[in-house]
């Protein structure tokens, strides 16, 4: 194994001076949030009309006519992304909400102040009023429709992908206060990641999970069932139910079974979607990197390294920062995320220690300069030409501020 995915012996310590630089972005941004307030626009807003999501559809059915469909809005995300607020109205996002909780609480202990545990709470009882309806157990997903290639997927739809940092939101919160109803929630979050979605045997030990609970889902996307593992493992060892850690270790299996040669993984087993980019990369690498805490799994630890060396070697472009993709889906008009800053951060501290090349990464994108704004907020995308500016909760202020108040609490835990 070469030094980019050598596993260190010891944790690296973090440079006062780089914690409470960030402790400064991060306060600064927490004053931006209470102005700007907790709705926003979002990253589909271009698409999430039933004029934009007649205009994908089209794409999807008959693709040189829905490009020229979809034109109007690309040309609008590449070159004027303020005019989300032509297309749609801003939201509040139950995935957002969930990470700004778990930020909160993240510097509540990292700061020793109960005004931020007060404020995680604010966002959890949030989360208990916009539930989606119609479903036995706490569950969530988005607040739009949203027009995929398989149809229409109506707005409340949960999604495999949002549950598990909601649960996660309220073990944290749990964890300070040990109120009995927070738990309660956990438990019905549970269930339903458990009872309402379906599986597909993908060999003897090995099964896909749905994205949605709808039975028509197809599953095959990876990172949905690498979510469903991390948070069925999670349930099972929070309530000793052993019904959720056989379901589990099938989805865990599928995901390592779908690990490429090179150490990547595709978005789908689907054999359409064999795109490789970032951020969806880092969603199974830390649902892996959580589970192995969990249970010490060794097929995990050797996927995470060989995730680590394909991640280092083919995610970052010459300068070392993230790209998008290594193997494009499509024409994209950004030159860098900010959701797949946030996501690497998040894995380096995860990870903080192992990999010594992840941890120069973490060191050089802590270097935010460029992203966070005089008021607080971060830019969403550095375009072909400039920046979105656009703060969107979802994609990715929300992922960012959980990511970075992580670091701080790893960084107090040092001390």
């Amino acid at each position: 194994m070469d030094a980019m995915t050598a596993v260190a012996t010891e944790t690296r310590a973090i440079p006062r001076r780089e914690a409470a630089a960030i402790q400064d972005r991060v306060l600064r941004f927490v004053e931006w949030l209470d102005q700007y307030g907790e709705t926003s626009y979002d990253h589909q807003s271009f698409f999430a009309s039933n004029l934009g999501r007649g205009a994908k559809a089209l794409y999807y059915r008959k693709p040189i006519l829905g490009t020229i469909a979809v034109a109007p809005m690309i040309f609008a995300e590449a070159f004027v992304p303020s005019a989300r607020c032509v297309f749609w109205i801003k939201q509040r996002f139950p995935i957002a909400d969930a990470h700004y909780a778990m930020g909160f609480v993240f510097l509540s202990k990292a700061l020793g102040d109960d005004l931020y545990y007060r404020r995680a709470v604010h966002f959890l009882q949030v989360l208990m009023k916009t539930r989606s309806s119609g479903f036995d157990h706490y569950c969530w997903g988005y607040p739009f429709h949203w027009e995929t290639r398989d149809g229409t997927m109506r707005a409340g739809t949960p999604l495999i992908t949002t549950i598990p940092y909601v649960y996660e939101a309220f073990l944290e919160v749990f964890g300070i206060d040990r109120d009995a109803k927070w738990r309660d929630i956990m438990r019905s979050i549970a269930e339903h990641a458990y009872h309402d979605y379906h599986d597909i045997n993908t060999s003897a030990n090995g099964s896909s999970c749905s994205y949605t609970p709808d039975p028509s889902d197809p599953a095959g996307v990876i990172n949905a069932s690498a979510y469903r593992a991390f948070l069925l493992t999670r349930a099972a060892t929070d309530f000793s139910e052993e019904k959720y850690r056989a379901v589990a270790e099938r989805n865990l299996d599928f995901v390592l079974e779908s690990q490429n040669d090179d150490g990547s993984w595709y978005y789908s087993t689907d054999g359409k979607r064999d795109f490789v980019d970032h951020f969806h990369t880092c969603f199974v690498l830390k649902a892996l990197a959580k589970i192995e805490a969990l249970t010490g799994n060794r097929e995990c630890t050797r996927a995470i390294e060989y995730g680590i060396r394909y991640y280092i070697q083919n995610l970052f472009d010459t300068e070392g920062l993230p790209k998008p993709f290594s193997r494009r889906p499509r024409l994209t008009v950004y030159r860098n995320e900010l959701y797949d800053y946030a996501e690497c951060i998040n894995l380096a501290v995860l990870l903080q220690g192992r990999f010594p090349a992840l941890d120069l990464a973490l060191s050089r994108l802590l270097d935010l300069s460029a992203w966070q704004k005089r008021d607080g907020s971060f830019r969403a995308r550095k375009l072909l030409l400039g920046w979105d500016n656009t703060p969107m909760h979802r994609w990715a202020q929300s992922q960012m501020f959980r990511s970075l108040c992580l670091f701080l609490y790893e960084a107090s835990r040092q001390k």
